[in-house]
């Protein structure tokens, strides 16, 4: 009898990919999104498609996925963006309790830590794991700066929230005056913002899967060369580089990571890498690492499902790009 797994956001970037493989593993596969099924091109490639609530409205979205779930003996369940990773995060427990779902995340703990990029960053360095970019809190450059109008300031700083996904609510600051407006207009939101400042570079994502019962862990990182606003990449040079990879290795083992995540570092000069953030789950880009050789998606799969990880081969250097397709849904 065929396992089933339920695939959520089935219109984010990564989900064409987790549901066709998913699919070829044998695997019955079902999807959801916010989003009726006629907007949606994933939601002809999955077996059964429901439209799902805000996961803003814990309440409803939980019971939407227990009931998906246990109507349709739900085995897996693949969540794909942040927003539904923080309230899926604290409930699976009870899931599993109550209904043996496996939920493919890393614990509970990691999952915390990597969604708070203050904590995250803290965790980082009292360890020397790598080299990250330092952190203040809002509240606490205003409270100290602003005295001097902020003009002893290093700019340019970037502002972004605490908990933020790809790039949304990011806010570059290129000197005091603006600084100054900043301030101002987040004053009362400023407890859940981040300083950092700007370091330029090109964005460098690592797809990360660790099995910890195995030990093994694979990584895959790519120049990000064209991007979204979101920060989804769209043109890619994925390449190889035993010390990025050792590094991703140490920040996954010490995170207690378990199956595919994305890392993401600034790359200031070829072999200077500061770490930007951890996003525990499939990158968007994550095809291109299964396009250019290693196949993430599956051995996520297999760090749930207790099988050991592929064993990477040897994998070229490469350009990879992203192209849009139109497809027809449905004709009235």
């Amino acid at each position: 009898m065929k396992k089933t797994v339920l695939v959520t956001a089935v219109g984010s970037f990564s989900a064409e990919a987790v549901i066709r493989r998913y699919k070829e593993m044998g695997y019955c596969v079902l999807g959801c999104d916010i989003y009726p099924a006629e907007w949606i091109a994933a939601s002809m490639e999955v077996e059964r498609f429901f439209q799902a609530p805000l996961a803003a409205d814990e309440e409803a979205y939980l019971a939407f996925l227990e009931k998906i779930c246990r109507e349709n003996q739900v085995t897996y369940l693949v969540p794909l963006t942040d927003v539904e990773i923080d309230v899926i995060n604290g409930w699976r427990g009870r899931a599993a309790r109550d209904m043996g779902l496996t939920v493919c995340l890393s614990p509970e703990r990691a999952v915390s830590l990597c969604r708070d990029k203050g904590m995250l960053t803290e965790f980082l360095e009292s360890r020397g794991i790598c080299e990250t970019i330092p952190v203040r809190w809002l509240t606490e450059v205003i409270r100290s700066e602003a005295d001097t109008g902020y003009e002893l300031l290093f700019y340019p700083l970037v502002l972004k929230p605490v908990n933020g996904r790809s790039s949304q609510g990011l806010v570059v600051i290129e000197d005091a005056d603006q600084m100054r407006a900043a301030a101002e207009r987040m004053r009362i939101t400023a407890d859940f913002y981040l300083v950092q400042p700007k370091i330029p570079g090109c964005v460098i994502t690592v797809d990360v899967v660790r099995n910890p019962r195995t030990g093994q862990v694979v990584s895959l990182p790519r120049r990000e060369l064209l991007r979204t606003p979101n920060g989804a990449g769209t043109s890619v040079y994925v390449f190889r580089n035993k010390e990025l990879e050792a590094v991703c290795r140490f920040i996954a083992n010490s995170l207690d990571i378990c199956g595919c995540v994305n890392f993401e570092f600034i790359e200031e000069r070829e072999g200077s890498w500061y770490f930007l953030e951890c996003n525990p789950r499939f990158s968007g880009g994550v095809a291109f690492s299964c396009m250019a050789g290693y196949d993430m998606v599956g051995n996520h799969m297999r760090c749930f499902a207790g099988e050991r990880l592929d064993e990477p081969g040897r994998i070229k250097n490469q350009y990879l790009v992203k192209r849009y397709t139109e497809y027809r849904t449905r004709t009235e």
